[in-house]
């Protein structure tokens, strides 16, 4: 593909959107979130929210997510988060009894998930720490009320080595014929959402998760997808519909909450993400609306177009600021820039992309790769619910206001929602 040579105008006195947080939240009662998920994944209520063309006013549905098959365009490409949750949270003891919850929330040495994982009697993670103040130096054994040998014999201890902001470095330490993967399996507890008020079960293991998760990383699930069956998926299939995976590795910063009153002044958390190639070039080929299956998802597909223009820039495309969308304008389309971001991972010689992004999506920004978005209902003053602002303008309102009105589940165990931008609207 030969690119136009549009100017991609970078700005260096850009004005960050002001936004009043204020004004992008609502009330949510405490018995509308849902505490635990239904006994059938895909059995959830569905709304549907047909963007309407200026002027209109929104068509908004109640369905059920089994249908979504039937509801989807017929040449839809879904985009799929395969990341997968990790009993990311530990619980350590002193000897005066005091518990320390450590949890773990990115791998430092080594840095690569992958090679954290397979590390073999000890790893230094970043990690987030409970009755901090009462762990003030040496190695802590890991709590084992049972008595549970197999646990015992793993002899896992936590030292904490430095503390950088509000996060902790510690390093792990443990039996050297176990890799770390199985050591959390062991030791671990799921790392469900604060917001469930509620301690971990055995079901969340299973729940918690995606049926098509994959690559180890993530200490929160990308909760769209929970919804998704082999059922829904076979249906997907059977009606030519395309499915492609990425793998963005959800952090807890997820679950912060904007505190400032204005959004210009909340610095949003940073999420690491791998795509190879042939999925860049799936991309670039497809005729149809592109699905995001979750706001991890959507974030990824719109990091992409940026990364894109940085390689057209003759810049190396590896991070995603969290204001880089808005003080950078260009008419390059998605997918030449998809092809420009190709063109030099082949000239390198880079079969998978590994990337970061801090990308902040809020109100007046610009879609770029997202079609069709398909999310749950997310917490007031949150990130995510300003992405719902930026996709469906102030009928977000309306979308809630249904939603709240008509006993839908809201948060991670929550019901579901599919959002046709007016491109895709009939």
């Amino acid at each position: 593909m030969n690119i136009p040579l549009y100017p991609i105008m970078i700005s260096t006195e850009f004005s960050v959107p002001s936004l009043r947080i204020s004004d992008y939240t609502y009330k949510l009662p405490e018995d509308r979130v849902a505490k635990y998920p239904l006994p059938e994944r895909d059995a959830s209520k569905l709304l549907v929210y047909l963007q309407p063309a200026q002027g209109s006013r929104p068509d908004i549905r109640d369905d059920v997510f089994v249908n979504l098959p039937r509801i989807l365009p017929a040449n839809s490409l879904l985009v799929f988060n395969n990341t997968k949750v990790v009993p990311a949270r530990l619980f350590f003891t002193k000897e005066t009894g005091a518990h320390i919850e450590v949890f773990c929330l990115e791998p430092a040495s080594p840095k690569e998930y992958i090679l954290a994982f397979s590390q073999h009697a000890s790893s230094v993670w970043y990690c987030a720490v409970g009755n901090a103040k009462k762990w003030k130096s040496g190695a802590l054994p890991l709590y084992n009320p049972q008595n549970d040998p197999v646990i015992a014999l793993l002899g896992l201890s936590a030292t904490m080595i430095d503390k950088e902001g509000d996060r902790y470095l510690v390093r792990f330490s443990w039996s050297p014929d176990v890799p770390f993967s199985r050591v959390l399996e062991l030791s671990g507890k799921v790392p469900i959402p604060p917001y469930l008020k509620r301690e971990a079960e055995e079901a969340d293991i299973e729940r918690y998760q995606t049926v098509y998760a994959r690559n180890r990383g993530s200490v929160a699930a990308p909760t769209a997808g929970l919804h998704f069956s082999s059922r829904v998926i076979g249906e997907l299939l059977e009606r030519q519909m395309k499915i492609q995976e990425l793998t963005l590795h959800v952090g807890a910063g997820t679950f912060r909450p904007v505190k400032s009153h204005y959004i210009r002044d909340h610095v949003m958390h940073c999420e690491p993400f791998s795509v190879p190639v042939s999925f860049l070039e799936s991309l670039r080929d497809h005729v149809g609306p592109l699905v995001s299956v979750g706001t991890t998802s959507c974030r990824c597909l719109e990091s992409l177009y940026y990364l894109g223009l940085q390689s057209i820039s003759g810049k190396d495309p590896s991070f995603v600021g969290q204001w880089e969308a808005y003080f950078t304008s260009s008419e390059i389309s998605y997918k030449e820039s998809l092809d420009a971001l190709i063109g030099y991972l082949k000239r390198n010689r880079i079969e998978t992309l590994e990337a970061s992004t801090q990308i902040l999506i809020i109100p007046s920004y610009r879609f770029r790769g997202t079609d069709i978005l398909i999310t749950n209902y997310h917490q007031p003053n949150s990130t995510l619910l300003l992405l719902i602002a930026a996709f469906t303008g102030d009928d977000w309102r309306l979308i809630y206001d249904h939603a709240l009105m008509n006993n839908y589940r809201f948060l991670s165990y929550g019901d579901s929602s599919v959002l046709f931008s007016s491109k895709y609207c009939k």
